[in-house]
């Protein structure tokens, strides 16, 4: 009878880590599937790296237990070292050997009998092939961070760790390369965990998102989830721009002194909607009826982003085409022209 594996590759379950007597991670539980990418979220300090250090067992948690592929590697009385746990870690800076070529460094942990053969194989797979003797100040950001991977990659890990990849590497350069490794590890199918605090690169990159926050994970959802449905007016501005707009619900709508809001679930009496910037039209002042005034506005090419505000000094922000011109003093009425949004409860 054939084995059936584990519906979780990773499995986290209430770990938590303090440090001289501060908690940096509390009861934090991470399932993450076979061959899935999931982007670990959250501004410095929340305790993501730490988080991940602990998958790696590079640091030991307090509490809490880690399997992996099925097997038990931390907690409970069991301790697997990290060389043992079969996880390929990506450092912030790389964290090449500056002595050895790319060839070494790319071989570093691969079994003297597959070294050849597999750092041929790596390097062609994330496409840097014939670049085995180059000393890492040879090559550009790009090139160090493939091999940072490529190194990863080569003892052939059940999962790979990946902690803050990109962030050494300029805006430019930084979009290409996060867009090349997505697209590698999935057509390896590899299991992979990111931490960042880029928005738009947990986004990007991960199947799900686990947004972090003082330690602890808040939620944890695809990264259309996240964006449309946060759990919390604190995840719904972290993860994009959004205007908490005041508003009186009756059901699953929100009437605003600007109009109706349709909203995702039903709620009654004062609430604050999440309206993302790109869910609001502005209407030119045409017959004196308009109910907001224009504070800034922000052109950015394709779009433009305006703040407005009512006469109580509740501001919007609202993104419209670029071919739209406004300026601070323009009186505009906003509409809602989104799908339907999150409400919280007003306190």
């Amino acid at each position: 009878m054939a084995l059936v594996p584990p519906v979780s590759l990773l499995s986290v379950q209430g770990v938590s880590k303090s440090f001289e007597g501060v908690t940096v991670i509390e009861d934090c539980s991470l399932d993450v599937g076979w061959g899935e990418m999931v982007s670990l979220l959250g501004p410095s300090g929340c305790g993501k790296t730490t988080l991940l250090r602990i998958i790696a067992g590079l640091e030991r948690a307090d509490r809490g237990t880690i399997h992996i592929a099925g097997a038990q590697v931390a907690g409970d009385g069991t301790w697997v070292r990290p060389e043992d746990r079969n996880v390929g870690m990506v450092f912030q800076d790389w964290a090449l050997f500056p002595h050895l070529d790319v060839s070494r460094n790319v071989g570093y942990g691969v079994p003297r009998g597959k070294r050849t053969e597999e750092v041929a194989k790596t390097l062609e797979l994330v496409n840097l092939p014939g670049m085995q003797d180059r000393m890492p100040e040879t090559l550009s950001g790009g090139q160090q961070q493939r091999v940072a991977l490529a190194r990863a990659l080569a003892p052939q890990p059940t999962a790979l760790l990946l902690d803050e990849p990109f962030s050494n590497l300029d805006s430019a350069l930084r979009r290409d390369v996060r867009t090349e490794v997505r697209q590698l590890l999935q057509s390896t199918g590899m299991t992979a965990v990111f931490v960042t605090h880029d928005r738009e690169e947990a986004l990007v990159l991960g199947d799900r998102v686990a947004v972090m926050d003082a330690g602890r994970i808040v939620q944890i959802g695809s990264p259309a989830e996240i964006y449309q449905k946060p759990a919390n007016p604190w995840v719904a501005a972290f993860i994009g721009a959004v205007s908490m707009y005041p508003a009186d619900a009756d059901g699953q709508v929100a009437r605003s002194d600007f109009g109706p809001i349709p909203l995702l679930d039903a709620h009654h009496g004062p609430v604050e909607v999440a309206v993302r910037p790109e869910d609001v039209d502005l209407r030119p002042d045409d017959s004196g009826t308009a109910t907001h005034t224009v504070e800034d506005f922000e052109f950015q090419g394709a779009d433009s982003m305006v703040t407005v505000a009512n006469a109580a000094g509740v501001r919007l922000v609202a993104r419209v085409s670029g071919t739209q011109s406004l300026a601070p003093g323009d009186r505009v009425t906003p509409v809602y022209s989104g799908a339907p949004a999150a409400a919280f409860d007003q306190l």
